[in-house]
């Protein structure tokens, strides 16, 4: 006679949908993944602006001045501060991504702090060089 118990099926676990993805919740370290990813890409993208630009202002007065003429337009600096949001946060985001491969705060309740420490230390910075950029100071 088997005295095992009979075995409870086995939970199904499947793959999610686009359709899924509204009701899904990220965790907040999922969402700082994502977002280290996207501002890395965003950096990526706009590093030959950034290169022409960089070479503009270099090769004149004149284009130097032309280059501060054009920063004054405000998708320019619109602009501007998605690279300054991609750079400030990619800093913060990687330097928890190092720690994280040095085997620091890998616990859950440490990695959720970590990342809650990302958005509240790269967030406020990105908006301070926002103020800056829009002449606020």
């Amino acid at each position: 006679m088997n005295s095992n118990p009979p075995a409870s099926p086995r939970p199904r676990i499947r793959n999610i949908g686009i359709g899924d993805l509204l009701h899904y919740r990220l965790p907040l370290a999922g969402i700082v993944s994502i977002l280290h990813r996207i501002s890395g890409l965003l950096m990526f993208l706009l590093l030959p602006l950034l290169l022409w630009l960089f070479e503009a202002s270099l090769s004149s007065e004149r284009s130097f001045e032309q280059f501060q003429d054009l920063a004054h337009n405000f998708f320019v600096r619109l602009v501007l501060l998605a690279l300054g949001w991609a750079l400030l946060h990619h800093l913060c985001a990687g330097l928890r991504f190092l720690l994280l491969d040095l085997h620091w705060g890998t616990e859950r309740l440490a990695a959720q702090r970590s990342a809650r420490v990302v958005l509240f230390v790269s967030v406020p910075l990105a908006l301070l060089f926002g103020l800056y950029l829009f002449g606020a100071f």
